[in-house]
């Protein structure tokens, strides 16, 4: 039996796909608790530094959750809940990631699969990719953290014209609204996603994962304290900085150890 999400490791990228074309990548419930615990495996690993999530087949990235699973899994409250919840946690691992990552998006991206990808800290696209959020075609919620996070990316009002008008929208409307940070031809994206993480990868893996925690810190608007403040200069006593900065000097490619 096939694999429904695989993962493949060159260097410090790992890449995660998913693997239900025939289905247009969605998730079950079972998938949704794989990936969760896949993207924690990978973030508790300090040699990976860069982690992407795509999808097979070139028809879609993912049209989000099974609807067929529907009937069994949300004919209650309860059941509802129940069945979130796994979804719920594969989120949070994705957002939490210790490690920068990147959603590489061809074809469709809709429900499930939009948030998914919104999760990511980056986001890069092909020009066939189709985008949307049709929660309410399905009489569906979108729950305050998937839809605020959207909200974070693209603004308030662009967000509720996504999930109110709930519009398909292409590659273009995604980057000119700020969905996603680049746009590629459709045959290039394998090459320029891996070659957009490698690059993401082949800078200090302390400094990146810094670089994140500051950007989420700066969405609470409570005051920095003072420690947080002096948290900004701990990169002195690091091996990575010393390697860094020779490398600076000898004009070489610096090779970072994380430490």
């Amino acid at each position: 039996m096939t694999d429904p999400i695989l993962l493949d490791r060159d260097g410090f990228v790992a890449t995660i796909t998913f693997n239900r074309p025939e289905k247009h990548n969605a998730l079950t419930r079972a998938m949704w608790s794989q990936l969760g615990a896949m993207v924690a495996d990978l973030s508790a690993d300090d040699a990976v530094r860069c982690i992407v999530i795509a999808g097979a087949g070139g028809r879609a990235f993912s049209a989000g959750a099974d609807i067929s699973e529907f009937d069994s899994n949300r004919d209650t409250v309860d059941g509802a809940q129940a069945a979130a919840a796994a979804a719920d946690d594969a989120m949070k691992q994705i957002l939490d990631c210790r490690h920068p990552t990147l959603a590489a998006i061809q074809g469709y991206c809709i429900g499930g699969g939009l948030e998914i990808a919104a999760m990511c800290d980056l986001r890069i696209c092909s020009l066939d990719s189709t985008f949307g959020l049709p929660a309410n075609r399905l009489g569906l919620f979108v729950t305050h953290q998937y839809l605020g996070r959207i909200a974070d990316i693209v603004g308030r009002t662009r967000a509720l014209e996504i999930v109110l008008a709930a519009e398909n929208f292409d590659a273009e409307r995604a980057e000119a609204i700020g969905l996603v940070n680049r746009v590629v031809p459709a045959n290039d994206l394998t090459a320029e996603g891996q070659a957009y993480a490698a690059k993401i990868a082949a800078g200090a893996p302390l400094s990146q994962r810094w670089s994140k925690q500051v950007i989420q810190r700066l969405a609470d608007p409570a005051p920095l304290t003072e420690a947080e403040r002096a948290e900004a200069y701990d990169y002195i006593e690091t091996e990575d900085y010393r390697i860094g900065t020779q490398a600076f000097r000898d004009k070489t490619t610096p090779k970072f150890q994380g430490r």
